[in-house]
């Protein structure tokens, strides 16, 4: 896909939620169910994950850990908004590796210490590229991708999230 066939495919949902800014909102759903052992089956829509505990907290890591499924996410959302950015901005991409890492103190989740706090302290996204565009034009890459990625601007936002138990 070219950034003329990206702006086609583009232009009536754009022109779509100008006149009807509703129509953009639009809700997302998961679902998992307990599984067995200590585990939660997540149905991505595409194939079923299993969740379970990590390893460092006493997982056996044949199980999905959430807090990768995160950061999985976070490349995920990430990579597509990459080439997508380098489409529209006629940014030739021959590669690109995008690599999420986040530091956690498995202390928080544990109960061990109550200073320790439960989640990542740390998340570093990292950009590979190959390409031959110039310093500038993958500056303006990264910094168009950081602010249209939907995970990284959630997780930096930290949305109103609505707990209720059934």
């Amino acid at each position: 896909m070219n950034a003329d066939e990206l702006r086609a495919l583009q232009a009536p949902i754009k022109q779509k939620y100008k006149e009807n800014p509703d129509a953009a909102v639009v809700t997302l759903r998961a679902e998992g169910r307990i599984g067995e052992g200590i585990a939660c089956r997540v149905d991505t829509g595409r194939a079923l994950v299993e969740a379970g505990l990590h390893p460092a907290t006493g997982g056996s890591g044949v199980q999905a850990c959430s807090g990768d499924m995160l950061l999985e996410a976070l490349v995920a959302c990430a990579g597509v908004t990459l080439k997508a950015v380098a489409t529209a901005i006629g940014v030739e991409l021959r590669d690109a590796t995008v690599r999420a890492e986040g530091d956690l103190d498995f202390r928080g989740t544990l109960g061990v210490a109550k200073d320790a706090p439960v989640g990542f302290r740390e998340i570093r996204l990292r950009f590979d590229l190959d390409t031959d565009a110039s310093a500038e034009q993958k500056k303006k890459l990264v910094e168009l991708t950081e602010r249209y990625c939907v995970v990284l601007q959630t997780i930096r936002r930290t949305p109103q999230i609505t707990i209720t138990p059934a």
